[in-house]
């Protein structure tokens, strides 16, 4: 509230402003600067490539020709087609960490107290930052997708079906920042919110139908699967990249796997963005 003296000097004191435009405006302003950083610290996104690419080289030339899928003859390139739905799926919930890992160093450096100095909207910070991790995240997905090309991997559905499949990625790599923004503000430093944001990562990622196929897990083992978020976007990506090798099973999950793709990564984000706003808002008073 400004006072008698500052009215009296002539100063204006900003008010915070409410409602979705400003919200929009405001989330805008923290994306930019987030991805201002990205463009003067390049190696943030070279090392964020790097793996992603080592997974389809290893994947692809080590273990393709010893893995087979049912239904089909060992080989590295039927295996490829198999992999890279899983791959493009890990890819974009491994930016978890980073997301983790950037808003815990806000945090912990005292960014966050002044932003709230500042008259914005409080849930501009965490929608910024997830919306800058989804454009590196895409980035990295188009890097990905160019490798893939020259190992042997191909889009048989068209073109349009594949943007649909990407839009799933994207998708679910967003909701699933939000569970990286709530670990973030979670933890004390960015080295725990990086461990933190991985570690759950390997059993959803494996225990899916990414990189093996489901019927050669143990019984109970399979139905988890099939039911992971993680298995229903890689099992549609699957569909739309035209890239299904050997028969499907698993029942309605795998039937319907678009439709839940969608569904599950909605209610994560739902779910999730309200923890994590809720979160900060406690975290900053």
């Amino acid at each position: 509230m400004t006072t008698a003296t500052e009215h009296a000097i002539g100063l204006a004191v900003p008010q915070q402003r409410h409602g979705i435009s400003a919200m929009l405006h405001d989330s805008w302003v923290i994306a930019k600067r987030n991805l201002r950083r990205m463009t003067r610290i390049p190696e943030i996104v070279v090392f964020g490539l790097m793996q992603p690419v080592m997974f389809v080289l290893l994947f692809s030339y080590v273990m393709g020709g010893a893995i087979q899928i049912p239904g089909t003859t060992a080989s590295a390139n039927s295996y490829t087609q198999f992999l890279m739905a899983g791959i493009f799926a890990q890819t974009v919930t491994f930016a978890v960490a980073g997301a983790s890992a950037g808003i815990a160093e806000d945090m912990t450096k005292g960014l966050v107290d002044r932003f709230r100095s500042l008259p914005m909207t409080r849930s501009a910070v965490l929608v910024g930052r997830t919306l800058a991790d989804l454009v590196q995240t895409a980035f990295t997905l188009l890097v990905l997708a160019i490798v893939a090309l020259i190992v042997g991997w191909r889009i048989h559905e068209g073109f349009p079906k594949a943007l649909a499949a990407f839009g799933l990625l994207l998708l679910l790599g967003y909701s699933f920042s939000w569970i990286g923004a709530l670990i973030g503000l979670s933890v004390r430093s960015p080295e725990a919110a990086t461990s933190a944001g991985l570690i759950w990562l390997f059993p959803l990622t494996f225990i899916s139908n990414a990189f093996v196929p489901v019927s050669s897990m143990p019984g109970w083992l399979q139905a988890v699967a099939y039911w992971n978020p993680f298995s229903a976007t890689v099992q549609a990506c699957r569909d739309l990249f035209g890239n299904q090798v050997g028969p499907v099973s698993g029942g309605w999950p795998m039937d319907n796997a678009i439709l839940l793709s969608v569904l599950w990564s909605l209610a994560i984000m739902a779910f999730f963005s309200w923890l994590s706003v809720r979160k900060y808002r406690s975290a900053i008073g």
